[in-house]
């Protein structure tokens, strides 16, 4: 395959790996493996614009792109709108899609497991026409997101030092709003603390990521109106991997939903895959199954209509 390679050096473990290093180790192991291989090093500013460049280059079959979630996100939503295979080198803090996926966590080792492996159509999911891989979420974890990015930290560790100390915050202060949803032609109306729709259900693990991305489904589940004594509940469940079985908290599947805020405020927020953004009075998610082509070592079969239960929600 003609493949180009896009690692943002400003990405988690990149900050600290010898870049010009490990960029001629990934040319000589793609190579080695018959493929047609470059690698561009960006810093984090310009690794958005480097990945659309890459993936609209003449004779181009795939897109291998490293960093965080959010750079592994965008160059999702690259390479499916330009139809071609994404790899995926986790070099962030959670490394959720890459879990998904079952790809070696280590930057090293993922290497061998890209260069060796075979092309997998998977979903990927969209909220308003914005593709996501994992989730969008409004409510609990947004907040948490605004507490966490209005502090200072400059490495992974500090980054989870102040992801307590905004989970610690919002558990003291949890939010409350109103929405509309419409699942299958239903629409209902709920108070909530939290809405979380995902690509494919979340699995057991507390990071709260899909064991599967073939079966076509989102997951979407609601938290109701609770108290701090409610979120600290919550979360122990989430650790325990009992999402689902968690008392406040209502989960189903769907392959399209509407979601209505009817006392929405401008300064409102949602979460993307990790990115704060504004968040509009009415959002439209979709699954869009097997349009995403990626390369794992290890390909998933699909199972449709099977049911499991990091994110937050």
């Amino acid at each position: 395959m003609k493949l180009s390679a896009v690692f943002n050096r400003d990405g988690g473990t990149f900050r600290t790996t010898d870049m010009e290093a490990y960029c001629a180790r990934a040319t000589e192991i793609f190579r080695a493996a018959g493929h047609d291989f470059e690698c561009h090093v960006v810093p984090g500013d310009d690794v958005v614009d480097a990945m659309k460049k890459a993936a609209g280059r003449s004779g181009v079959e795939g897109l291998i792109a490293g960093g965080g979630d959010g750079t592994i996100s965008a160059a999702a939503g690259i390479a499916w709108k330009e139809g071609i295979a994404l790899g995926v080198v986790p070099a962030g803090t959670m490394n959720l899609f890459a879990r998904s996926l079952k790809l070696p966590l280590d930057i090293w080792q993922v290497l061998d497991a890209l260069a060796e492996g075979e092309p997998e159509a998977i979903d990927i999911a969209s909220a308003n026409g914005k593709s996501f891989v994992h989730q969008f979420s409004a409510g609990l974890h947004a907040r948490m997101v605004r507490y966490r990015n209005s502090m200072h930290f400059a490495s992974r560790l500090g980054k989870i030092r102040a992801s307590t100390r905004a989970a610690i915050g919002v558990m003291l202060n949890p939010p409350e709003f109103e929405v509309e949803y419409t699942v299958d032609g239903k629409t209902n109306y709920r108070k909530v603390s939290a809405i979380s729709v995902s690509n494919n259900e979340f699995g057991r693990d507390p990071l709260m990521y899909a064991d599967s991305l073939t079966r076509g489904r989102l997951g979407f589940y609601l938290a109701e109106p609770m108290k701090p004594a409610g979120v600290a509940k919550l979360t122990f469940d989430i650790l325990r991997g009992r999402l689902k079985e968690n008392a406040a908290v209502t989960a189903m599947t769907a392959t399209e939903l509407e979601l209505h805020f009817p006392r929405h405020r401008k300064d409102v927020r949602c979460v993307i895959d990790g990115e704060l953004l504004p968040m509009k009075r009415d959002v439209v998610l979709k699954i869009h199954a097997g349009e995403l082509k990626v390369l794992v070592n290890r390909p998933q079969r699909s199972s449709a209509g099977e049911n499991e239960m990091g994110g937050g929600i």
